[in-house]
């Protein structure tokens, strides 16, 4: 069994398709629109078989959690795995450059990981990982 999709609720969908596409590669669909509910998503498909979701659709509420500090339960972080620690500290220092925040990291964390933590353009918190030795 494997994960099939997450979805993401996001005010500006074009802004979080291009974020997704341009770095991390992520191949979008056609946009889908449903008129009757003012509901439109694209999927973003990735390299490994995984899928993001994003939708958009008026009267959802903004989040009331701390994106920066994410203290609180439920889903904490979306993660992309890639080959080696140069690769983390290249899309680092890619999405630091295009002016995302670099919250933590590169570091090597207890379990194992190189990994570093941003946020996407909608406040939802992305590490980019690898397993060192």
């Amino acid at each position: 069994m494997n994960i099939e999709h997450v979805a993401i609720w996001t005010d500006d969908l074009e802004a979080l398709k291009n974020y997704y596409s341009q770095f991390f590669k992520g191949r979008p669909n056609e946009k889908y629109i449903n008129r009757s509910k003012n509901f439109e998503s694209y999927f973003l498909s990735f390299e490994s078989g995984a899928r993001l979701e994003i939708m958009k659709m008026p009267g959802i509420p903004p989040t009331k959690n701390d994106t920066v500090h994410q203290q609180h339960l439920g889903i904490i972080h979306l993660a992309f795995g890639v080959k080696t620690m140069q690769e983390v500290n290249e899309k680092a220092k890619e999405l630091e450059l295009a002016g995302f925040p670099i919250l933590s990291g590169p570091r090597k964390t207890g379990d194992g990981y190189y990994e570093f933590e941003t946020l996407d353009p909608g406040g939802n918190r992305i590490e980019v990982t690898t397993l060192y030795q």
